[in-house]
């Protein structure tokens, strides 16, 4: 029976969940065991910054303040193999030039690993049995190459191993020795050169992929042993495998594949490198267990905890892990897990003020696009408006469609803060996996090639018709949202569909796909060929050509729906310029727009007080538009470096 919208209960006898509650820091995150199992790691904030703490693994209670960042939160950090030094990364302002600094557990003492300006660090190699050294690529001496150095992660000396002649990656044994250098070609895709004594470059690749596989296919990394190399590869099948290679005799057998899905994640053996276990991804994570060594445990681990889990931190030994839970529907949390002992002790809960708030199903969903491609998608409903927990409301709502960035990226099911923002607000929020989404295979990114602005954007408006055929979108209140390859998907809905949205939002994404190219970060430039194979390329007529067909700077007067943009003026891949032009074009033709830019941030909003502080704003402006509900903004715009560029008053 289908209840009435009398049947809903009402909005606002749902609490409003505070913005701090689900952007502000939180209580703790990032949970890791050292290798040796002695100490325990995390990350909570330190005077508003998040920072890595650290405890005896035996008394939790003993923590110590390993870091004293104080501005922007660190966005990563790991253990040394020899479980004495802490190592995290850390950029300027969002410039993305991250750099690896070290702590030495012992005596506190902090020191930068590597000490330039400008530069990129990448990890390039770790080892289980040389644990006072990694291997790292800097590209210090060009910024479109990393060379390769040794790094002593006790004296800190660096010691060149390969000057780069012109690889963008690479991939070492566990004895750290170089074995591979990875390069596009002329066709998009990517060769695979042998790496002899070290050192020594083969001439001609042993492995390649054309364009259709360059985003599908690479090496996975060896055994401990260095006797297989594990790949995952979609080479003459459409979603990537798992393989196994044997080093010697060069044979390969599948481990593992899906039809639907790419093999996703792996839990490898913390001493032998050896897969264990492996993921899939369609339309829910689902794990394959390979070793009846670990069958035991994620099983009783499956029946201990509800909604999703996993294994994020092991010891070498193997007998504790942290492992991660995601409720769906309340606040993550964190666990200790004794396999001895057959024990499960709660570490953190992330967000404990969410415990008991009003958080929302997510609902997976196959949406068909109209040339029958199927796009897997994830719905989240207002709370109230859904009685019979259908998937449908019991009359049709305001909805925020919300795209991702890359494109080559995806949604996925799980716990989402601005699912649960949007909705707490009075939403249903839909994201779709769009086609050039990663996960599902090559032909679904391949679907993609060329059609920016074209069949990418007309996947996004046959979600929004899906919507409301089924009676859960008011076809009158729909806003686009997203950021990045989202954003840009803003501009493009309201340019070149303005009559199906009711407003947009718009976070660091490009408006002229021309100057996008010209200005990527330089680590970027050996991947040009893809990008232009993907995009259009620059360089010839026709390409220039669709490359201006497709941008909405050049069809900003054709806006006619309110637009609030966000940017980070640091951004190094989506440069401010892409916000600034398409304002000045939008000023020039009389069109109102809400401009917000960050001086002190890249590419997104990495400190909680601007993130919370852009949100007060396009909630508020949300509500202007759609009719939804909005904490008041109070004082949250003073707190942060938000200048209103222009349109403040569009913004209750």
């Amino acid at each position: 029976m289908t209840l009435s919208p009398a049947a809903a209960a009402d909005l606002d006898t749902f609490p409003l969940i505070p913005r701090d509650a689900l952007y502000g820091n939180p209580t703790r995150a990032a949970g890791q065991i050292s290798p040796d199992g002695k100490w325990i790691s995390w990350m909570a904030p330190h005077e508003g910054v998040m920072n890595v703490w650290m405890a005896p693994a035996d008394d939790l209670t003993a923590e110590k303040l390993m870091t004293c960042a104080t501005e922007r939160p660190i966005p990563q950090y790991f253990w040394s193999p020899d479980s004495q030094t802490l190592l995290y990364v850390q950029d300027k302002g969002g410039d993305e030039n991250y750099l690896l600094y070290g702590i030495d557990i012992a005596s506190g003492e902090e020191r930068a690993l590597t000490p330039f300006e400008e530069t990129r660090v990448q990890i390039v190699g770790t080892s289980e049995t040389i644990r006072d050294t990694i291997l790292v690529g800097l590209n210090n001496r060009d910024a479109r190459l990393h060379d390769i150095y040794r790094l002593n992660l006790h004296t800190g000396e660096l010691t060149l191993v390969l000057e780069n002649p012109g690889f963008v990656s690479f991939l070492a044994d566990d004895s750290l020795t170089l074995r591979w250098a990875i390069r596009p070609n002329a066709q998009g895709g990517m060769d695979f050169f042998e790496i002899t004594d070290g050192t020594t470059i083969a001439e001609t690749p042993s492995e390649s992929t054309a364009l259709e596989d360059a985003l599908t296919t690479s090496p996975a990394g060896y055994t401990v042993d260095g006797k297989t190399l594990y790949w995952i590869d979609s080479r003459g099948r459409n979603t990537a495998a798992l393989i196994a290679q044997d080093s010697e005799t060069g044979e390969k057998r599948v481990i593992a594949e899906n039809d639907k899905a790419d093999i996703g994640g792996t839990l490898t053996h913390p001493k032998t490198g050896e897969v264990q276990a492996y993921s899939v991804n369609y339309l829910v994570n689902e794990w394959v267990v390979l070793d009846p060594a670990i069958k035991e445990s994620l099983d009783w681990l499956d029946k201990q905890l509800e909604g999703e889990f996993g294994v994020s931190s092991r010891t070498e030994e193997d007998d504790r892990w942290i492992v991660w839970n995601d409720p769906l529907v309340a606040p993550s949390r964190a666990y200790i897990y004794d396999r001895r002992a057959q024990t499960l002790e709660l570490f953190y809960t992330t967000r404990p003020t969410l415990e008991g708030a009003p958080l929302q199903p997510m609902h997976p969903l196959e949406i068909t696009a109209r040339d029958g491609l199927v796009l897997p998608s994830y719905l989240t409903l207002p709370p109230g408006t859904d009685p019979e927990a259908s998937g449908i409301p019991a009359s049709p709502v305001p909805m925020v469609l919300l795209v991702h960035g890359g494109p080559w990226a995806r949604d996925v099911y799980g716990f989402n803060r601005a699912h649960q923002w949007l909705a707490n607000r009075g939403y249903a929020v839909l994201s779709v996996n769009y086609r050039g989404s990663t996960g599902f295979g090559k032909d679904f990114i391949t679907a993609a090639n060329l059609e920016w602005a074209a069949k990418m954007h007309d996947d996004l408006i046959d979600a929004v018709d899906y919507a409301v055929a089924k009676g859960i979108a008011d076809k009158s209140k729909v806003a686009i949202m997203g950021g990045s390859y989202g954003g840009y998907a803003t501009l493009v809905g309201l340019t070149q569909t303005g009559d199906r949205f009711a407003c947009g939002v718009d976070i660091v994404g490009p408006s002229n796909l021309e100057t996008l190219l010209e200005t990527i970060p330089p680590y970027w430039e050996p991947m040009i060929a893809q990008f232009h194979e993907r995009m259009g390329n620059p360089n010839t007529e026709d390409g220039k050509k669709l490359l201006q067909e497709r941008s909405p700077l050049y069809k900003a007067g054709q806006i006619e729906k309110p637009l609030l943009i966000g940017q980070g003026a640091n951004d190094p891949r989506v440069k401010q310029s892409e916000s600034d032009q398409i304002v000045q074009a939008m000023q020039e033709a009389g069109i109102p727009v809400t401009y917000v830019l960050f001086p002190d941030e890249g590419h997104g909003f990495a400190r909680p007080e601007n993130n919370i502080a852009f949100n007060a704003i396009a909630e508020n402006f949300l509500a202007t538009c759609l009719g939804g509900r909005a904490e008041a903004m109070g004082k949250t715009v003073a707190a942060s470096t938000a200048e209103i560029v222009t349109g403040a008053e569009l913004v209750r």
